[in-house]
């Protein structure tokens, strides 16, 4: 029985056509097994750099000590650090981490010296994944506005549908398909490869004989190229811009040579593309000229970056706090005020989130550290400032200083479970997907932090001054908390604003009343004159 183009494209794991491992999507730990030996993603990196290293050594006849290293857009924290770790094993200070799509800004912006603001959209469609940035440049500076893309989605699906349609059109048995798919795979990047200059491509793997019009192969990747096309939309979304906003339009990347995808590219954006810069070396090179910069040779562009994921910290409620936006550029510096909530409260938790819900429990915990030995104060009247900084490499660095005293605790984020970048694209889909859901789970926490503070203050307040309220008020009072107290375990929110309305009516003349009470007796005996002269 032959293989279908649905049994292909619903089982990828059984027809890989030899398709590559993608080394930044394997958990932190893993090694693979090259040999007797076992390497981690990081060593293996390390080699290739080795190998670059010598290269460049031979080519330049001058040792190579450091370097500029360019990750994908969406790499995380862990990812670069991992980088950077690469780089260091490979006898590399790496000076600096920046992301692909601003290496091709970068690559595109030399020798210009405009004195006007323009908006450049970098399209980078690779062999394995797609990267959408938006830049805006004025005079020499290169600031990104936003970021998106498709960590699945590059050359090697298009490779995959050819050789998906030419399994099923040609009758491939099973067995077939399996024992000679790196050979299709090859064969079908070959196709590729030759329709972008030919209308008509034959090809023979053993008793078949393949053939695909340009044509058929702009119809098997249309659905492809439209799923660029709306991370394009989404991009200019989160950049606040629009197409008309776009002064110019740069392709990087090996399968922008497909003409399909530069005619779809520059019908979207109403304006011709560039590329003329090879896509295979414009990162490279972009990485040349920050290393220029570096060195102090080009004073005339200065680069400015952008955080892919919010970043903040978990607050009362189990709210995410967010300190650096989504897109906010890097380098960056935020910092912000918090105080206790308890009387005598002498530490205080700091856990780190990365993410777009509302609620940490939905974001993913990047570090938590304690700041212990603030004095006995009572509630609201510590200030800790908690400053989030993140470095030219989006490495983030998380400290917390009670004000009062001087007490101090910082941490530079390093953790060992990394982010896929899948991952990173499913947390943006599903805060847009649940934003009314969160909406209201942040509105009920919000609430049922107010009611909580508003127990602890009650209950205090009748511990204190029972002596000064009657046994009728105290009943009251005492059935309006158990009534915030049932509708706080419900979940009712309309029921639990009405018991906090409730409460504040019973509670409020007692508290005025024992409030003027306490006057009263500090001010017994005291003549006026007295109180004047103090």
């Amino acid at each position: 029985m032959g293989v279908t183009q649905q049994d292909i494209l619903s089982d990828p794991d059984r027809y890989q056509f030899a398709y590559p491992i993608r080394f930044s999507n394997l958990p932190s730990g893993v090694q693979i097994a090259l040999g007797p030996n076992g390497f981690t993603p990081e060593q293996l990196s390390a080699e290739i750099l080795k190998v670059l290293k010598q290269n460049a050594e031979l080519h330049l006849n001058q040792p190579v000590q450091k370097a500029v290293i360019t990750v994908p857009a969406y790499f995380n924290d862990s990812q670069r650090q991992a980088t950077r770790e690469a780089g260091r094993l490979a006898g590399l200070n790496v000076l600096r981490i920046i992301n692909e799509p601003t290496a091709a800004s970068l690559a595109y912006g030399i020798g210009r010296n405009d004195s006007g603001t323009r908006r450049v959209a970098v399209y980078d469609l690779g062999g394995g994944t797609f990267d959408i940035s938006i830049l805006e440049i004025t005079s020499g500076i290169f600031e990104v506005l936003s970021t998106n893309g498709d960590t699945h989605l590059g050359g090697d699906d298009f490779d995959r549908k050819i050789a998906a349609y030419w399994a099923a059109e040609m009758g491939m048995t099973d067995e077939f398909v399996v024992e000679r798919a790196g050979e299709i795979r090859v064969m079908a990047e070959h196709a590729k490869c030759f329709l972008s200059t030919h209308d008509f491509f034959t090809g023979t793997i053993g008793n078949y004989r393949l053939t695909l019009s340009r044509e058929t192969f702009v119809s098997l990747i249309d659905s492809l190229v439209s799923r660029t096309i709306i991370s394009c939309q989404h991009a200019l979304s989160d950049a606040g811009c629009s197409v008309d906003s776009i002064d110019e339009v740069v392709l990087v990347g090996g399968s922008t040579r497909v003409p399909a995808v530069v005619d779809r590219v520059a019908a979207f954006f109403k304006r011709p593309v560039r590329h003329h810069i090879d896509p295979d070396q414009v990162v490279a090179l972009g990485a040349a000229v920050q290393a220029d910069i570096l060195g102090g040779h080009n004073k005339d562009l200065l680069l400015l970056d952008v955080t892919p994921l919010s970043l903040g910290i978990e607050t009362a409620g189990g709210l995410m706090d967010v300190l650096i936006p989504r897109n906010s550029k890097v380098p960056s510096r935020v910092t912000r005020q918090y105080t206790t909530q308890k009387d005598g409260q002498s530490g205080i938790r700091i856990s780190v989130f990365q993410g777009e819900r509302d609620l940490v429990r939905n974001n993913r915990e990047l570090a938590t550290f304690s700041l212990r030995g603030i004095p006995s104060m009572p509630a609201g009247l510590p200030k800790v400032q908690v400053s989030f900084q993140i470095d030219a490499d989006g490495i983030l660095k998380v400290s917390a200083k009670e004000l009062r005293s001087g007490l101090e605790q910082s941490i530079l984020i390093n953790e060992k479970l990394g982010l896929d970048d899948n991952t990173v694209e499913q947390m943006i889909d599903e805060s847009i997907q649940q934003a009314e859901a969160d909406r209201s789970d942040r509105l009920w926490a919000e609430l049922k932090v107010e009611a909580e503070q508003l127990l602890d203050q009650t209950i205090s307040f009748l511990e204190k001054n029972k002596a000064h309220i009657k046994s009728e008020e105290l009943v009251f009072i005492q059935q309006a908390l158990n009534s915030m107290k049932l509708a706080i375990n419900v979940a009712d929110p309309t029921a639990l604003r009405l018991c906090m309305d409730e409460l504040d009516a019973k509670a409020r003349p007692v508290a005025e009343r024992v409030m003027d009470l306490s006057v009263a007796e500090a001010l017994k005996g005291r003549r006026l004159s007295n109180l004047d002269s103090e």
